[in-house]
């Protein structure tokens, strides 16, 4: 645990190194406020609550997320230190977990950020802080899932910008399997259990149903065996591109 921590300090702390970190995090309060208050009209609906607030957030994570998770692995093989890493006593899945949870880390801070959002629909109003509590959980979880995926991809090339793009190209399908039209496509000529199948896939899916202030087991079990499987992959491929 000693090493992962060094690990999980190293890289934490180099997204403050440079002024990625900052610029992800203003862009990311800046546009989750544009979102919030302007296109999800939060002034017109005199609602007092954040649904404007987190309904945008799988379509904000699909290309801010994988700006964080491009450099994870890709950087390390471009630079030459991965090698370097390899060599410390320390297994290889807790090397990738340590980097995973680093960039995660970043990922909540930015997330934890935005408690302003939530002082102010109090002020405003009287809203259901459960299910806001609920809303943020899920965010978070859902985030940890596109990380797994960059993070994995990451490790493939050792190119950032190809990173980056085959990231999004991923994430953006496990985002809208469950939209109304893929499922259609597929309901057309498919079985209803490849359908059901292909739905339970999607991000929006799993994240619609906590944004409404439930928090299911199911969905939490989808978003940890995702990250899961995906790290596990993550592993699987550096140690083939270490062998090879």
């Amino acid at each position: 645990m000693n090493k992962i921590g060094t690990i999980f300090r190293r890289e934490f702390g180099g997204y403050f190194a440079t002024p990625l970190a900052y610029v992800f995090i203003v862009i990311f309060l800046f546009v989750t406020g544009i979102f919030t208050f302007y296109l999800g009209r939060f002034f017109e609906r005199g609602e007092a609550d954040l649904g404007s607030f987190f309904i945008f957030h799988p379509w904000l994570y699909l290309f801010l997320i994988p700006a964080i998770s491009m450099r994870l692995w890709a950087e390390e093989r471009k630079s030459g230190t991965i090698e370097l890493l390899l060599t410390l006593p320390i297994p290889l899945w807790a090397a990738v977990l340590a980097k995973f949870l680093a960039a995660w880390a970043f990922t909540g801070l930015a997330l934890a950020l935005t408690f302003p959002f939530w002082i102010t629909v109090n002020y405003l109003g009287n809203p259901d802080n459960g299910v806001i509590l609920a809303s943020y959980i899920g965010s978070l979880f859902m985030a940890g899932g596109y990380l797994a995926i960059g993070s994995c991809i990451s490790a493939v090339t050792r190119n950032q910008v190809i990173a980056f793009v085959l990231s999004v190209v991923v994430c953006f399908l496990f985002t809208v399997a469950g939209l109304p039209v893929v499922l259609g496509f597929f309901s057309a000529w498919a079985p209803q259990a490849l359908v059901d199948t292909i739905a339970s896939f999607s991000f929006l899916t799993h994240f619609t149903a906590i944004i409404r202030g439930v928090i299911d087991v199911r969905d939490v079990l989808y978003f940890a065996s995702l990250i899961v499987l995906w790290l596990a992959a993550n592993a699987i491929v550096i140690d083939v591109k270490k062998a090879g």
